[in-house]
């Protein structure tokens, strides 16, 4: 074969090769452009978001709430004098105090009297204190609404009692910053008991009193309203008591302050 021939031969493979490596060489660059414009895109739409999100949470001022004006409560079973127990319930030797996890916001104590005569019949007393403090909560509101809120629900369950009869309701004055009376008769196999509840509330705090008195195996039934002129006086007391507790100026409170949870549940009971 001639080297003319060959030469004729090479030149389109050589040709064919130096096409290949064009088409190679010119298709790096854009794979190289491409990668980085997504690289660069991720980059910006990451710290924006998250410059974004940090500013707006910076800027988000925390939650407060007027704080509750008192801050503890009284020894339950110190809240009336020894001369309003002497009148109230003459018999009983001492308080009996209810169980509570924390005495600074649930409280209550109770006292029972039974002055027997033998066959001429008894009487019966029983008295029941109870004090709930609510603190202020920077979700469900101040310590004093929260307290209304339960005092409004506390007056509602009393005149709701299964069995009352003979019910009646009034507003006191001069007792905390309001409160209500309610006076009932009930009726159980010993005989009929005149029951009086006065529930009010002073600031973030709600006091129940409850007192009631029966004519036991024979025995006149006691005046109901004596017993209610016994109740509203005692009450007054407890509730007086819950003030000193927290002495001067507490009522006040602070301005703007954070505050934590609350009590839900009622710690009164009855006879």
């Amino acid at each position: 074969m001639s080297e003319g021939t060959m030469q004729r031969r090479e030149q389109p493979e050589r040709a064919k090769r130096l096409t290949r490596v064009l088409v190679c060489a010119a298709a790096v660059p854009v794979m190289l452009v491409a990668a980085g414009c997504s690289s660069d895109s991720g980059s910006d739409d990451g710290d924006g978001g998250g410059k974004a999100a940090s500013a707006s949470a910076s800027a988000s001022p925390s939650p407060t709430v007027q704080a509750a004006a008192y801050r503890t409560l009284p020894e339950a079973c110190g809240v009336l004098t020894k001369k309003t127990l002497k009148e109230l319930a003459p018999k009983a030797k001492s308080g009996k105090e209810g169980s509570s996890d924390d005495v600074a916001s649930r409280a209550s104590c109770s006292w029972s009297s039974l002055d027997n005569n033998g066959v001429k019949g008894s009487q019966f007393r029983w008295l029941n204190v109870s004090l709930l403090r609510f603190e202020s909560d920077t979700t469900r509101g101040p310590g004093d609404k929260l307290a209304e809120e339960y005092y409004d629900k506390q007056v509602r369950e009393v005149r709701a009692t299964p069995g009352a009869k003979s019910l009646s309701a009034q507003a006191l004055t001069g007792t905390g910053d309001e409160a209500t009376a309610v006076r009932y008769d009930l009726k159980k196999k010993e005989g009929t008991f005149k029951q009086q509840t006065v529930v009010a509330r002073v600031e973030n705090v709600v006091v129940t009193l409850d007192y009631n008195g029966a004519g036991l195996a024979g025995d006149k039934t006691p005046d109901a309203d004596a017993l209610m002129a016994d109740a509203k006086k005692a009450a007054k007391e407890a509730v007086l008591s819950v003030t000193r507790a927290n002495g001067p100026g507490a009522a006040s409170g602070s301005p703007s302050a954070p505050a934590s949870g609350a009590p839900s549940a009622s710690a009164s009971g009855k006879s």
